[in-house]
């Protein structure tokens, strides 16, 4: 009889731009439960960068909470990051997005010189101190860069991501559509995602893949 594996996962708000990059995040929990797995939603209970008008493009003026807009892919079933406890979780899942650059760290201003907040430093760091697998879509291999350091991770092609990775003193991998690269020795499962020029059809595909590489490592 087997028990059910537990999966956290973190968000970074709502909508590419300024949060969670929502087709990954949905593809994610769905591949999740497929599996037969669990999931539990948490994200920081911080301020967004900014936000962002995704129809025009521009900034709003408004402020917003990460876990407050976090809050709406996880249909109110949502918890603070500061509650995480990796010995509760089989495996830990970031889908992609502008938050995890803006919200989760400063990636996208700071590049390689980011900072990482330091409640996703902590998850991330407790998760694999607990030697539980890490599963990053998109752009968050790069987070998981600069707090591991010698990691191999993909973000697909992109030549500035891939740079800064290797500036932080991980080894980056290109990958196309739905690929997965697995450091098995730090037990981290990365894929493009969004990184690349996909369709919807291509991030289901890719973060079933990286949820089941993820599992395959519990």
């Amino acid at each position: 009889m087997s028990t059910q594996k537990k999966v956290a996962v973190i968000l970074s708000g709502c909508g590419v731009f300024d949060g969670a990059e929502i087709h990954e995040s949905v593809f994610t929990l769905w591949a999740i439960a497929k599996s037969g797995a669990s999931y539990t939603i948490f994200a920081p209970d911080v301020n967004q960068h900014h936000v962002i008008n995704h129809l025009t493009g521009e900034e709003s003026g408004e402020t917003r909470n990460v876990l407050v807009e976090s809050a709406r892919i996880a249909r109110g079933k949502i918890q603070p990051l500061s509650d995480y406890k990796a010995a509760n979780f089989d495996a830990l899942l970031l889908p992609g997005g502008f938050g995890a650059a803006k919200n989760l760290s400063s990636l996208a201003f700071d590049g390689p010189d980011c900072t990482v907040n330091s409640e996703v430093e902590q998850a991330l760091k407790e998760t694999h101190s607990a030697q539980k697998p890490i599963g990053a879509l998109c752009i968050t291999p790069a987070v998981v860069a600069k707090v591991f350091g010698q990691v191999e991770v993909t973000i697909g092609q992109d030549a500035g991501t891939a740079q800064a990775i290797e500036k932080m003193g991980g080894t980056h991998t290109k990958t196309t559509h739905g690929e997965v690269v697995i450091d098995r020795a730090n037990k981290i499962a990365t894929t493009p995602c969004y990184m690349l020029d996909a369709t919807i059809d291509q991030i289901a595909t890719g973060a079933a893949n990286v949820v089941e590489a993820t599992l395959k490592m519990v």
